[in-house]
């Protein structure tokens, strides 16, 4: 049975939402806050931590700054899936849909975390007008619904980490980490999506050649009786 280019962008949506959720939520309610582990020797760990900014640890200024990023971000996603729907009602090529359905599910991802997770969580980072900062919690979070904080100002949680280094002889950037920030499902689909985009543009957006139209021939008066 052939599958429709639209079922393929919701089976990867649907897939990169499931386990995202599902480390997000095991991570949150089984780590404490800075928490490691290794899981692959010294240069690849599980570091909990919570983000209440942008991808891969940005941020952005307090709780009013965190408000108008979920607005963004609920925009954005609005605008990414009208395109995907888009495309799958086109002949579009596979690889675009799927970057574009990467992309639309890391998205979602990390909206789910800012929208719902001050309110299914008890503990959870609070924003401090009063020393304008971010306050960490102790212990470990319970999914228990009696929540942390309002609607959208729930703060994402962040896991992947890779502790490596560039060599030392190499200049400007020798001895620094090679990629320091802690990250997640989400934001690696988003990454992937992008970079399949960069790497198979002229591919994706190949324009078809149009044809000029062809010009009826004329009659020849002669022949006609």
């Amino acid at each position: 049975m052939k599958i429709s280019p639209l079922v393929k962008a919701i089976l990867v949506i649907f897939f990169v939402l499931l386990i995202d959720q599902l480390l997000k939520i095991y991570i949150k309610t089984n780590y404490y806050l800075g928490e490691e582990i290794p899981v692959l020797g010294d240069w690849f760990k599980l570091h909990f931590t919570e983000n209440p900014g942008m991808a891969f640890g940005m941020k952005l200024g307090g709780s009013i700054g965190k408000l108008f990023l979920s607005i963004f971000r609920i925009l954005a996603v609005i605008g990414i899936g009208w395109y995907l729907v888009y495309l799958t009602k086109r002949k579009t090529p596979v690889g675009l849909i799927i970057s574009i359905a990467l992309i639309f599910a890391g998205a979602i991802g990390n909206i789910i975390d800012s929208a719902f997770y001050g309110l299914i969580f008890d503990q959870g980072m609070v924003f401090s007008p009063e020393i304008n900062r971010w306050i960490p919690y102790p212990g470990v979070a319970e999914m228990n619904f009696e929540g942390y904080a309002p609607a959208f100002k729930g703060c994402v949680v962040d896991m992947l980490y890779f502790e490596m280094y560039w060599p030392e002889w190499m200049p400007w950037i020798g001895g620094g980490q090679v990629f320091p920030p802690v990250f997640n499902i989400a934001d690696s689909s988003i990454t992937v999506g992008v970079f399949l985009l960069l790497i198979f543009q002229g591919r994706f957006f190949k324009k078809t050649a149009t044809k000029e139209p062809v010009e009826p021939q004329k009659e020849d008066a002669a022949a006609v009786q």
